[in-house]
């Protein structure tokens, strides 16, 4: 009787689980059309379904020892609002702001908003396509820009994050 008060008492007196035992939440935004990978123009965009890109996203942030919370919305103000849920939620944002890229100082003046590191994607080398692709109002506010490496873009800007915000690389198998 005893070892079992006792055990119940060193489990009350134990250090409770900070937050910052949590892995680093990263949202990963995705903007309009981006739910058309796979369909839309596959001789640009390749043939890897928004699925897939979570799927990649899911085993790259395992392995950084982040988490994730991807989403994508073909509005922006959803965008926009999520982008100021992250403020005081998540460490960082990866976003392919997508058709907002050029347009949106909404989604930019947002993400100045969060105080958070951002890192922008894009599928295919925007300064590579015609001429209002390459304008970003998102660059102005990212840390960094990945772009033209396909999907695989997204797994480097995770990596990247992580090492901006100090995730550990040891996975859930370590």
């Amino acid at each position: 009787m005893y070892s079992a008060f006792t055990s119940v008492v060193s489990m009350l007196r134990a250090p409770i689980m900070s937050e910052s035992a949590l892995p680093p939440l990263i949202a990963v935004l995705n903007g309009p059309n981006m739910n058309m990978l796979g369909l839309r123009q596959p001789d640009v965009y390749g043939s890897a379904t928004l699925d897939d890109v979570e799927q990649l996203c899911a085993e790259a942030a395992e392995e950084l020892g982040l988490a994730i919370d991807f989403r994508q919305s073909n509005g922006e103000g959803e965008l926009v609002s999520w982008v100021q849920e992250c403020r005081g939620r998540a460490a960082g944002i990866v976003i392919n702001p997508a058709g907002y890229t050029t347009t949106s100082i909404a989604l930019m003046d947002a993400l100045l908003a969060t105080e958070l590191p951002v890192i922008e994607v894009h599928i295919t080398n925007i300064h590579r396509r015609e001429a209002f692709r390459q304008h970003s109002y998102i660059s102005k506010v990212a840390v960094g820009v990945v772009c033209g490496l396909g999907i695989r873009g997204y797994a480097l800007a995770l990596e990247a994050m992580a090492e901006l915000v100090g995730a550990s690389s040891s996975g859930a198998g370590e």
